[in-house]
Protein backbone atom coordinates (compact mmCIF):
# COMPACT_ATOMS: atom_id res chain seq x y z
CA UNK A 1 0.00 0.00 0.00
CA UNK A 2 1.64 3.49 -0.89
CA UNK A 3 1.05 6.15 0.73
CA UNK A 4 -0.86 9.22 -1.24
CA UNK A 5 2.19 11.83 -2.21
CA UNK A 6 1.59 15.36 -0.22
CA UNK A 7 0.73 18.32 -2.23
CA UNK A 8 3.64 20.87 -1.84
CA UNK A 9 2.41 23.69 0.50
CA UNK A 10 2.11 27.66 -1.08
CA UNK A 11 5.05 29.24 -0.39
CA UNK A 12 5.17 32.79 1.49
CA UNK A 13 7.92 35.05 2.05
CA UNK A 14 8.39 36.85 4.90
CA UNK A 15 6.14 40.12 4.42
CA UNK A 16 3.71 39.49 1.78
CA UNK A 17 0.60 41.46 0.69
CA UNK A 18 -2.54 40.52 2.36
CA UNK A 19 -6.37 41.58 1.97
CA UNK A 20 -8.75 41.83 5.38
CA UNK A 21 -11.66 41.53 3.36
CA UNK A 22 -14.64 41.82 5.60
CA UNK A 23 -13.18 44.62 7.53
CA UNK A 24 -12.71 46.89 4.48
CA UNK A 25 -9.06 46.37 4.01
CA UNK A 26 -7.85 45.70 0.41
CA UNK A 27 -4.31 45.52 1.06
CA UNK A 28 -1.95 45.30 3.90
CA UNK A 29 1.34 44.95 4.32
CA UNK A 30 2.11 41.81 6.32
CA UNK A 31 5.40 40.30 8.14
CA UNK A 32 5.33 36.70 7.96
CA UNK A 33 6.38 36.31 11.55
CA UNK A 34 6.64 32.36 12.80
CA UNK A 35 8.21 33.50 16.07
CA UNK A 36 4.75 35.07 16.77
CA UNK A 37 1.96 32.76 18.08
CA UNK A 38 -0.75 34.99 17.57
CA UNK A 39 -1.91 37.57 14.45
CA UNK A 40 -1.61 41.38 14.95
CA UNK A 41 -2.97 44.15 13.11
CA UNK A 42 -2.40 47.87 14.40
CA UNK A 43 -5.64 49.62 15.39
CA UNK A 44 -6.29 52.54 17.38
CA UNK A 45 -9.61 54.49 18.48
CA UNK A 46 -10.26 50.96 19.81
CA UNK A 47 -13.67 50.58 21.90
CA UNK A 48 -16.01 47.74 23.15
CA UNK A 49 -19.81 47.51 23.44
CA UNK A 50 -23.07 46.08 23.25
CA UNK A 51 -24.91 45.61 20.43
CA UNK A 52 -28.70 45.10 20.19
CA UNK A 53 -28.68 41.70 20.88
CA UNK A 54 -26.21 42.10 24.16
CA UNK A 55 -23.22 40.79 21.82
CA UNK A 56 -20.32 42.73 22.68
CA UNK A 57 -18.39 44.07 19.77
CA UNK A 58 -14.89 45.93 19.37
CA UNK A 59 -14.96 48.73 16.48
CA UNK A 60 -11.35 50.69 15.58
CA UNK A 61 -9.59 52.56 12.96
CA UNK A 62 -6.51 51.35 11.03
CA UNK A 63 -3.92 53.34 8.92
CA UNK A 64 -3.54 50.51 6.20
CA UNK A 65 -0.62 52.23 5.23
CA UNK A 66 2.82 52.70 6.62
CA UNK A 67 3.39 56.35 6.59
CA UNK A 68 -0.14 57.18 5.64
CA UNK A 69 -2.09 58.78 8.37
CA UNK A 70 -5.00 60.08 5.55
CA UNK A 71 -6.71 56.43 4.55
CA UNK A 72 -8.28 55.32 7.18
CA UNK A 73 -10.46 52.55 7.45
CA UNK A 74 -13.31 52.18 10.44
CA UNK A 75 -14.29 48.24 11.55
CA UNK A 76 -16.36 46.60 13.74
CA UNK A 77 -16.38 42.54 14.68
CA UNK A 78 -17.83 40.37 17.54
CA UNK A 79 -15.15 40.74 20.51
CA UNK A 80 -13.55 36.81 20.58
CA UNK A 81 -12.07 37.41 23.86
CA UNK A 82 -8.88 39.31 25.58
CA UNK A 83 -5.60 37.73 25.68
CA UNK A 84 -2.85 38.17 27.06
CA UNK A 85 0.27 38.84 24.36
CA UNK A 86 3.53 39.32 24.76
CA UNK A 87 4.66 42.04 23.12
CA UNK A 88 8.03 42.73 21.20
CA UNK A 89 9.81 44.73 23.47
CA UNK A 90 8.81 41.92 26.44
CA UNK A 91 5.91 44.01 28.63
CA UNK A 92 2.51 41.82 28.37
CA UNK A 93 -0.88 43.47 26.91
CA UNK A 94 -4.30 42.39 27.76
CA UNK A 95 -5.44 42.72 23.98
CA UNK A 96 -9.15 42.31 22.20
CA UNK A 97 -9.55 39.09 19.63
CA UNK A 98 -11.34 39.52 16.56
CA UNK A 99 -12.06 36.26 13.76
CA UNK A 100 -12.26 37.79 10.05
CA UNK A 101 -11.08 36.57 6.29
CA UNK A 102 -7.60 36.72 5.32
CA UNK A 103 -6.62 36.55 1.43
CA UNK A 104 -3.18 35.56 1.04
CA UNK A 105 -2.78 34.48 -2.65
CA UNK A 106 -5.49 32.72 -3.71
CA UNK A 107 -5.82 31.31 0.02
CA UNK A 108 -8.54 33.06 1.89
CA UNK A 109 -9.95 31.95 5.49
CA UNK A 110 -10.70 33.14 9.12
CA UNK A 111 -7.82 33.67 11.24
CA UNK A 112 -7.96 35.25 15.21
CA UNK A 113 -6.56 38.81 15.16
CA UNK A 114 -5.36 41.09 18.18
CA UNK A 115 -5.76 44.16 17.65
CA UNK A 116 -2.76 46.67 18.91
CA UNK A 117 -0.83 50.06 18.72
CA UNK A 118 1.59 49.29 16.00
CA UNK A 119 2.76 52.53 15.53
CA UNK A 120 6.16 52.33 15.83
CA UNK A 121 6.46 48.99 13.90
CA UNK A 122 7.51 48.52 10.42
CA UNK A 123 4.32 46.63 9.61
CA UNK A 124 1.03 47.59 9.76
CA UNK A 125 0.06 43.59 10.60
CA UNK A 126 1.85 40.71 11.76
CA UNK A 127 0.59 37.46 10.81
CA UNK A 128 1.66 34.95 13.30
CA UNK A 129 2.57 31.26 12.93
CA UNK A 130 -1.20 29.90 14.09
CA UNK A 131 -2.38 31.85 10.88
CA UNK A 132 0.06 30.25 8.61
CA UNK A 133 1.08 26.37 9.65
CA UNK A 134 -0.63 23.39 7.86
CA UNK A 135 -1.28 25.94 4.74
CA UNK A 136 2.28 27.51 3.74
CA UNK A 137 5.66 27.20 4.05
CA UNK A 138 8.30 29.96 4.39
CA UNK A 139 11.06 31.03 3.12
CA UNK A 140 12.91 34.01 5.19
CA UNK A 141 15.00 35.22 2.05
CA UNK A 142 12.46 35.99 -0.47
CA UNK A 143 9.25 38.76 -0.52
CA UNK A 144 6.03 38.94 -1.71
CA UNK A 145 5.47 35.43 -3.05
CA UNK A 146 1.64 34.90 -2.77
CA UNK A 147 1.26 36.60 -5.76
CA UNK A 148 3.18 33.46 -7.69
CA UNK A 149 1.09 30.48 -5.82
Amino acid sequence: MSATPRRPRPILGWREWVALPALGIDRIKAKVDTGARTSALHAYDVKTHRDASGLEVVSFSVHPFQRDAHRTVRAECPLIERRWVRSSDGKRQLRPVIRTRLRVGSAEFDIELTLTTRDLMSFRMLLGRQSVRGRFAVDPARSYLASSN
